[in-house]
């Protein structure tokens, strides 16, 4: 059954459906890290998640400062994802297709959550935001 309503309007966003991507992706290739590095591979795991659930989160509020406040959160733990994945090619933890794989999908969130914060901050300036449940 598909379960609709203004609240989840955030899957929707393509930044959000491609944020899930790259923490399902990020799990298939980060948790067989060995014992000694789980907690390691699981903070990174765990960026990876965090930058969906910030987009979530912020779209809830449903006020514009909120959304942007969680938007850079989201930003910000994207900015700690791509520090892990690189350490991890630096010290040869991950192979480089990997890598790859990995990077040139967080690449392109990076870029979108940078254009989504624009956009909204365009919007806050113009004063055409609507935090309204309202349209009547």
């Amino acid at each position: 059954m598909e379960r609709n309503n203004i609240n989840r309007g955030y899957k929707q966003l393509r930044v959000w459906s491609d944020a899930i991507d790259l923490y399902a992706i990020s799990c298939e290739i980060i948790s067989n890290f060995p014992f000694e590095l789980k907690k390691t591979a699981s903070n990174c795991i765990d960026s990876a998640h965090s930058i969906s659930r910030n987009i979530a989160e912020g779209y809830c509020r449903r006020s514009i400062k909120e959304y942007l406040q969680f938007l850079n959160i989201a930003l910000g733990s994207s900015g700690e994802y791509h520090s892990c994945i690189y350490s991890f090619l630096k010290a040869n933890q991950i192979i480089k297709s990997d890598f790859e794989k990995l990077d040139q999908l967080h690449f392109k969130i990076e870029n979108a959550l940078i254009q989504l914060i624009k956009s909204l901050q365009k919007k806050m300036k113009d004063g055409t935001w609507d935090d309204s449940f309202y349209k009547g």
